[in-house]
């Protein structure tokens, strides 16, 4: 892999928003294996099992460089308290709520944390000036785009879940932030992050789970195999890499404010993705696994395609995402089987 990026700063202090969350948790980690000090604040809230955070957090508390804060983002005064004292020079901000279809059920939490959230860390980033802020953004403000791949410069003014709505809005902010402070900020638009120590309720972790619990999946295409979801699976090291790769790389623009996809730009059609899964998993339990499948109708707030253009990304630090979703998700189920001690049955 040709990635031309120079190694973060060690003498720096970085603060990871969502350090317990699954993107989170694997950046800490790698910058911890480089020496360099994080600070990690999460609120640990239940939209999943806190077990897998707290499972996160444990892999994380033996590095020494490494300070945990339970802090809610949306609690300006704790967040301000957070900057004064530890002063970071470059903030990721990973922390939101996330899921599409949660966002219909409870719009509130969605408001709360990805819209006051972030803007108590833009305020922050104001009034303690930070080197470099990246922020998770999302494909899903690409809304019911046609035209693939889905390309940075793309209208998206049409957001179709409030989830999506949220995320447009950040980038929104961080523009006008940006421009009128100076605030180098880089948005990532992710297309559907997975693997091990992944998010319980994205659909490759629910399908596995269900099986364990001989359970059908519900899987949301109409059974029309021949207009099948397409999706951009990206493995989760890809997606590490690539922030890692920004950290060190700030806008140079007029206004300091940028844009990227990271997804594979290789999409797929989601039952080849469940049938790559089944193989994975029967790899992992030394049996055959087939899925029970029951076909349902898209739910609302579902896009037929996500499709990443990786374009701008490769021409300004030099990196693609190439894990190919065999490879990813073996090491999905082989982390899975063994984490959660599942055997076989006859």
């Amino acid at each position: 892999m040709n990635v031309s990026y120079t190694q973060p700063d060690p003498n720096k202090v970085y603060l990871v928003t969502g350090a317990a969350g699954f993107i989170g948790y694997f950046l800490s980690k790698k910058l911890l294996e480089q020496g360099c000090k994080v600070v990690g604040i999460d609120n640990i809230n239940d939209y999943y099992d806190i077990k897998l955070k707290h499972t996160r957090l444990e892999k994380l508390e033996p590095y020494e460089n490494f300070t945990f804060l339970k802090v809610d983002i949306s609690n300006k005064e704790a967040l301000t308290n957070v900057f004064k004292e530890y002063t970071p020079n470059i903030v990721v901000n990973l922390a939101a709520q996330a899921g599409v279809r949660y966002s219909i059920e409870n719009p509130d939490v969605y408001i709360q944390s990805n819209v006051i959230g972030f803007y108590n860390i833009l305020e922050a980033c104001r009034h303690y000036p930070v080197d470099h802020l990246i922020y998770a953004s999302s494909s899903s403000v690409y809304g019911a785009n046609k035209k693939v791949p889905f390309e940075e410069t793309d209208f998206v003014d049409h957001p179709v879940s409030l989830y999506a709505s949220t995320k447009k809005s950040n980038e929104l902010m961080a523009h006008t932030y940006s421009h009128l402070y100076n605030i180098p900020s880089t948005g990532l638009r992710f297309f559907t992050v997975y693997g091990p120590m992944g998010r319980p309720d994205m659909a490759y972790f629910g399908f596995t789970q269900k099986y364990f619990n001989d359970e059908e999946i519900s899987i949301f295409n109409n059974g029309d195999f021949d207009n099948d979801l397409y999706r951009d699976f990206t493995y989760i090291d890809d997606i590490v890499t690539g922030i890692e790769s920004l950290i060190t790389c700030p806008p140079q623009e007029k206004v300091p404010h940028r844009v990227f996809n990271i997804g594979n730009n290789n999409p797929e059609k989601l039952m080849t993705f469940i049938n790559t899964l089944e193989k994975c998993l029967s790899n992992s339990m030394g049996t055959e696994i087939v899925f029970k499948k029951k076909f349902e109708p898209i739910k609302p707030g579902d896009v037929p395609a996500t499709y990443a253009s990786t374009d701008r990304l490769q021409e300004v630090v030099g990196f693609k995402p190439e894990t190919s979703i065999e490879e990813g998700l073996q090491k999905f189920t082989d982390w899975y089987v063994k984490y959660y001690k599942v055997v076989s049955t006859p």
